[in-house]
């Protein structure tokens, strides 16, 4: 069975993004799938053009006209799609919702090709708050026409509980993990002096990094037992929110701002962390229920975490702390009782999860719907 993953983006290799984005295709093909992946590459001399794998299947050229060329012209992929006799379209949203993407997700249903949209995070438009107008009219473009493009697609993948997005069925799984690339923590210092939390992400309000920050200020303000450390791994629109109350809360030997990390140097940051920081503020874009994927990587490392959404796969679990949604500042001496009493060993909290939120096992599911659904659904 043939298919074709489909992002509207290039990569990074500080991206966790990217890091899913490739886990899925290989669980895709681990699942029986033969799969390409299909992504847009910017050059360095700044030439936009849609490739797969390896291969250029269209160039779009330079500056603006390109931004706007690789959001409507398909035709050339639609040639590579016939040609090779590709079954399914797996695209991760990107919140482009056009009349040239309808148009072109039709004629896919004619020529037989069953589409899957993935939805990472649902509801969405709450995400593009505090984002600069550029954004904001990328948003306003997607609620015209998503819903017409959504009687084109078979079903939504999403992480989320719902069971319709945008009137059609959704399949529900997990993020999941590659484990095999996910190194197992290996720390272990006396956590009755020091205590060292860690967060990593692509910095936005909705991470609630300034929850931790305002807890450790109220925290060293009111005598102290032991010290605790943050260190923030990452860059995004927050970064220059969270380095002014850093500054503003005279935090600078206890907050440290890393910048991205990726391949050693995190490993290197996970190994020296005692609790991690997952989100603390999902509620303030209007999330109550998801499954994020720092949930999931702080598990496969083997770190207790605190977050404060609704995720099913976690919420009872004894190395887990559960914050309140709301603004409030995180309670670190509350954090510091529940670091004292987490007993399992890294190795036990990953087996917890281990089998059931492996990216083989959640693209299984994917793959398993494809194949029973023999043509598109009108």
């Amino acid at each position: 069975m043939k298919g074709l993953f489909l992002v509207f983006h290039g990569f990074s290799p500080h991206s966790g993004i990217t890091k899913k984005i490739f886990a899925q295709r290989d669980a895709l093909r681990h699942a029986g799938a033969d799969v390409r992946l299909c992504y847009t590459q910017i050059t360095p001399d700044g030439r936009q053009r849609r490739m797969i794998d390896d291969q250029v299947v269209e160039e779009f050229g330079r500056g603006p006209a390109a931004k706007i060329a690789k959001r409507l012209r398909y035709k050339a992929l639609t040639e590579y799609i016939r040609r090779e006799g590709i079954e399914f379209l797996y695209v991760r949203h990107d919140h482009n919702a056009n009349p040239a993407l309808t148009r072109w997700y039709d004629r896919l249903r004619r020529l037989g090709v069953r589409i899957l949209v993935e939805i990472p995070t649902w509801p969405y438009d709450a995400e593009f708050a505090r984002s600069p107008l550029s954004r904001k009219l990328k948003l306003r473009i997607d609620r015209l026409f998503r819903r017409g493009m959504a009687r084109r697609i078979d079903r939504f993948v999403t992480f989320s509980d719902a069971e319709t997005i945008f009137g059609r069925p959704t399949l529900r799984i997990s993020n999941g993990i590659d484990f095999q690339s996910v190194p197992l923590h290996r720390g272990g210092h006396d956590t009755s002096r020091e205590v060292r939390l860690l967060g990593v992400a692509n910095l936005h309000f909705w991470h609630g990094y300034d929850r931790v920050i305002e807890g450790l200020a109220r925290y060293y303000a009111s005598a102290p037992v032991r010290r605790v450390l943050f260190d923030i791994a990452g860059e995004g629109p927050a970064a220059a929110e969270y380095a002014g109350a850093v500054r503003r809360l005279g935090l600078e030997g206890i907050v440290r701002l890393c910048g991205p990390l990726s391949g050693e140097a995190l490993d290197e940051a996970f190994d020296r962390a005692d609790v991690g920081i997952a989100s603390l503020g999902r509620h303030r874009n209007g999330i109550d229920r998801i499954k994020t994927l720092k949930n999931r990587e702080y598990a496969a490392r083997g770190i207790p975490f605190v977050y404060s959404e609704t995720d099913d796969d976690f919420d009872t679990m004894p190395y887990v702390m559960k914050a309140p949604a709301d603004d409030s500042p995180l309670d670190i001496a509350a954090l510091l009782r529940f670091a004292d009493g987490v007993t399992l060993p890294a190795e036990g909290i990953r087996a917890t999860v281990e089998q059931i939120l492996s990216w083989d096992a959640q693209m299984a599911r994917v793959v398993s719907h494809i194949q029973s659904v023999q043509t598109p659904e009108r």
